[in-house]
Parts: C-alpha cells; structure tokens; sequence
C-alpha cells in the first residue's frame, strides 16, 4: 500500500492543523499533466498552511479491487474467507477514514474514454457507503461528510468539452465527478482544467500555463 504521511488532522494546544487528501488515478507515470498539477496543487496549499499534513493515495500503483459479487455478499454479511477481500474491504474502510479527516481534497483526474479511469471509479465505490458517507431521509438522499470540506479536482483531457465545443456531450468526466462528490456531501468542489492537450505543442502549453496560473491564484 502506497500511502505517505499518514497522519491525520489532530489538535494540539487548541491549534487545527490542516489535512490535506492527495488522489492520483492516471496511468501515464512521469508523463501524466494531472499528476504534475495535482502535485503543484497540493505545494500551493503546503505553501498556504506549512503546518498542514497531507496523506497520498495514488489508485494505480495501490488500486482497489472493481466490485464483485463477493463485495455484495460480504456487504450483507457473509463471512469474509479470503485474504484480498479482507483487504479490499479494510481499504475500502481507510477511504472513508481519509476523507472524513481531510481539510482539502486534490483529485488528479484524466477523462478517459469521455469518463474517469476505472481506478478512481473504484475509489469512488468504496466511498459512496450508505450510513457512511450518505444517507435517505424523508427530504431525499443526504450526505454525511461534514460541512466546509474543500475540494480540487485537477481535470485534464485531450479535446475541447467546454462551451460550444461539438463534443461537450460526451463530457462525463467533471460533472459525474462534481454529482457523486456532491452526493456524499462534498459541494465545495474547483476544478482546475487543462484540456486540448492532445491538439498540438502550443494548445498544450497554454491549457498546461492556464492551469498552472489559476493554482498559483488559490488563496
């Protein structure tokens, strides 16, 4: 398990100290734009609040298992009997625990396909806990993260979705992102775009400088 700096916000003397959740889910390594401004993110929110501790997933190199029928069984519980289902459900639990802890939240996350990558589909299943995370009330569902949770979703992609583009249609990446984080009760989400990266070296550059200027604005 790829896991840093595991302490979570704690109180010492009457002083808060800031907790900051640090998600990566691309594939591309080195190569990755969201994991260089996922990580340029979290070093404005360091640069904002020294005190702060942050705690590091990143969903490729330590993935949680996809859903399975024995998820199901085990959910409604049955007897847990292998080792990787134990630890799934344990990570599963650690998930939950981050955010609950977590001041900020910096999610690295590349469209693939129109959508999210599978690993932080994953992530998301885990989360997305009835009596955990949300709940139905007479007024509808309600979620039980508590209140005041901030919430950056570096969002990178090759084409255009934005505005008036053709393709804004197939965009499933950022608004299923912004309704399930807002289901459990993360609302106060920014995304920090950089898309047409896939157009050439000058549209990369600017959509990489834009996003870089706007994480330098964070206050």
């Amino acid at each position: 398990m790829l896991v840093f700096n595991t302490s979570i916000t704690f109180k010492q003397s009457g002083v808060h100290f800031m907790s900051i959740l640090h998600i990566d889910s691309s594939i591309l390594g080195d190569y990755s734009v969201s994991r260089a401004l996922s990580a340029e993110t979290v070093a404005r929110q360091q640069a904002l609040h020294p005190e702060a501790n942050v705690q590091y997933r990143d969903l490729v190199r330590d993935p949680a298992l996809h859903l399975s029928d024995k998820h199901i069984a085990a959910f409604q519980g049955a007897e847990v009997t292998e080792a990787a289902l134990g630890e799934d459900l344990a990570l599963g639990g650690a998930y939950i625990d981050d955010l609950f802890a977590a001041d900020v939240i910096v999610i690295g996350a590349p469209m693939y396909n129109f959508s999210i990558p599978s690993q932080l589909k994953a992530w998301i299943d885990r989360v997305c806990v009835a009596g955990r995370t949300f709940q139905y009330g007479a007024n509808g569902p309600e979620g039980l993260l508590p209140k005041g949770k901030k919430v950056f979703v570096v969002s990178s992609r090759g084409g255009f979705y934005t505005g008036e583009s053709p393709a804004a249609f197939l965009e499933h990446q950022e608004t299923y992102l912004k309704g399930v984080l807002g289901f459990i009760g993360l609302t106060d989400v920014t995304f920090i775009r950089a898309e047409g990266l896939s157009r050439g070296d000058e549209a990369k550059t600017t959509a990489i400088a834009n996003a870089q200027a706007l994480i330098a604005s964070l206050s």
